[in-house]
């Protein structure tokens, strides 16, 4: 039986959705990946992210908000944002090891 607080993964990193955002990554490491579903369309009577923001924020506490994106994008469908932040996140994770 699975654990209650055991987060969804992809790709061995945590994925955790809070209304239209969701975060990719552990929080514990220098850098996660935020997208933001910013527009939506119907699809067989459902809603699917059209419109997604891909976000490669820092972690760090004392970096000031503005300061803390890396980088940024927008892409068409959740699929090629999750693709496009994962290698962001990969890449930034590997040059700070």
């Amino acid at each position: 039986m699975a654990k209650k607080d055991a987060f969804l993964t992809y790709k061995g990193k945590p994925l955790v959705r809070k209304d239209n955002t969701i975060y990719y990554g552990d929080p514990r490491d220098p850098f996660v990946v935020i997208l933001q579903i910013t527009g939506t369309k119907e699809f067989h009577d459902m809603q699917i992210a059209d419109r997604v923001v891909v976000q490669l924020v820092s972690t760090d506490p004392d970096a000031r908000p503005r300061d803390r994106i890396i980088k940024k994008g927008e892409k068409r469908g959740l699929y090629n944002a999750m693709d496009i932040g994962t290698v962001w996140l990969e890449r930034a994770l590997n040059k700070n090891a």
